[in-house]
Formats: C-alpha cells, sequence, structure tokens
C-alpha cells in the first residue's frame, strides 16, 4: 500500500511519539468564500485544523474515543476491547463520572487510522515519563496506544472535590506508550512544574494534568480567613509531593472553540 499527499507544502507533521503523530493544516485552502478571511487570520494565530495520525504494525493497538476515526488504510480492523460483561459495567461507570465515552474502540491489524480534525491543540505525552500515572482534565483524552492503560481516580479530600472545581473523579493513564490528549491550549504556551516533595498553589484549575501520585486539595490561600480576605485570593489549588504538574498560565478559552463550531456550522447551510 502506498499513500500519497498526506504531507505536502499544506499539511504536516509537527510532532510524534511511538506509533502517534500530529498532523497540522499549516495553510487550509478547503474554505469556502464567507468565511476564509476569518480562517486566514485564524491559521496566522495558530489556529488550525489538526489530525492524529495512528501507525499500526500488526503488533499494537490503538485506543481512540468513540466516533473519533474519520478513515484506515490497511487491514485495520475496530474492536470494543470488552473483556465481558462486568468490564462493559466497570466501563460505564468509568464513562458516566469522567464525561469520557464509556466504551472507547481499539483498533488493531497493519496500517494506518487517521482521527477526525479539530481546532483543538493535540498534545503526545510519553506515558514513561509519568511515574505512577498521569491524572487528566475531563473531556482532554483522544487517543492512546494499547499499552497505556486507564482508570478513574477519585479525589483524596472533600475540599478538592467540592470546591476545586476539578471534579469528583478524574481520568489517570498509566502504563507505557504514547497517549493523545486535546487541549484549548498549546504545549508551547504550558508550564512544566517538576515538584521534589514540594507543593505546588494555583489560584483556579489552571492545571490540565498532573501525576497521580501528587495530593491534591483546596485551601485558603493564608492560614486565616482575615488574611485570604486581605489579599483577596480566597481559595487555591494546592498539589503536594513529587511529580510533575503541566499548567496553563491563561484561563483556557472554551468559547473560543464554541464559536469555531457555530462558524463552521453556519457555513455549511
Amino acid at each position: 500500500m502506498r499513500i500519497a499527499n498526506l504531507e505536502n507544502n499544506k499539511r504536516k507533521i509537527i510532532s510524534n511519539i511511538g506509533n502517534l503523530a500530529v498532523l497540522e493544516y499549516v495553510d487550509d485552502a478547503s474554505v469556502s468564500p464567507a468565511n476564509a478571511m476569518t480562517e486566514y487570520f485564524m491559521s496566522k494565530m495558530g489556529v488550525r485544523r489538526r489530525q492524529l495520525v495512528c501507525r499500526l504494525n500488526g503488533k499494537n493497538s490503538i485506543i481512540t474515543q468513540a466516533g473519533a476515526m474519520q478513515w484506515t488504510a490497511g487491514d485495520v480492523q475496530a474492536t470494543t476491547g470488552l473483556k465481558g460483561v462486568g468490564d462493559l459495567l466497570g466501563k460505564v461507570v468509568k464513562g458516566a463520572v469522567t464525561k469520557e465515552s464509556a466504551v472507547k474502540p481499539e483498533y488493531v491489524g497493519s496500517g494506518l487510522l487517521v482521527l477526525e480534525p479539530t481546532y483543538k491543540y493535540i498534545i503526545l505525552e510519553d506515558m514513561e515519563k509519568w511515574p505512577g500515572g498521569m491524572t487528566i482534565e475531563d473531556g482532554m483524552f483522544l487517543a492512546s496506544e494499547g499499552s497505556v492503560k486507564t482508570k478513574v481516580v477519585a479525589r483524596r479530600s472533600i475540599s478538592s472535590a467540592a470546591l476545586g472545581n476539578e471534579g469528583l473523579f478524574n481520568l489517570s493513564l498509566y502504563g507505557t506508550g504514547a497517549a493523545a490528549l486535546e487541549s484549548n491550549v498549546p504545549a508551547s504556551e504550558l508550564i512544566r512544574i517538576e515538584l521534589n516533595n514540594d507543593e505546588l498553589k494555583i489560584d483556579g484549575s489552571m492545571a490540565i494534568c498532573w501525576s497521580s501520585g501528587l495530593n491534591f486539595t483546596v485551601e485558603r490561600s493564608s492560614k486565616t480567613l482575615l488574611g485570604s480576605a486581605i489579599n483577596g485570593e480566597g481559595l487555591v489549588n494546592v498539589y503536594r509531593g513529587t511529580g510533575i504538574v503541566l499548567m496553563s498560565p491563561v484561563a483556557p478559552s472554551y468559547s473560543l472553540f464554541a464559536s469555531t463550531n457555530t462558524m463552521q456550522a453556519n457555513a455549511a447551510k
């Protein structure tokens, strides 16, 4: 099998880890006259379509979010990845509490798997660089190699669940291989903080993923209520222990992608 023109002067692979690669549309000409100007300036700001390209060699597998596949080439088959009724029930519960799809298709065989394009940023992470696993924000999982396992982790304290604006449960990735995350913030803007028996305090839910072994709580910014009132910070998210935190220096702009979806829908009419 030979695939031509996957990469050209308008789209190129910008990053890859293991069998996962990110294809970015540097100059997208497939637009209508109605939104050409908007697409042009979006491209200049780095807001571009991206796709995840996954290679299967007959020995590995790729797990994706449900409905993410756009096309496959070669002897590529989709399976449910379920190991029985008990496994199905467990995944339904896991999906309900983490806002992820309950059953994620697992692709096997030999060939190429390409996922649907997205305007979000696709961040590739090597799980070997996250000893003990990586906990991610709800809805960020896009795909991973089959050697990457998932589990649901609960908050260690009621304060972090009720006040941290992070949810009661999160999805944790662990094992070996590469994982792809969908982010509202590009990897180039993320601050990587490595804690060594230390602590990190963040005003707001700006951490997009963190080492699963870190202890996460929500506390007053000052030791006293008066102090918290005076400094104007109130409550802060606190990460303690040894591990890694990836943090966005600015609040993610969810409205950006909402308006982009609206624009695409209007252009299609």
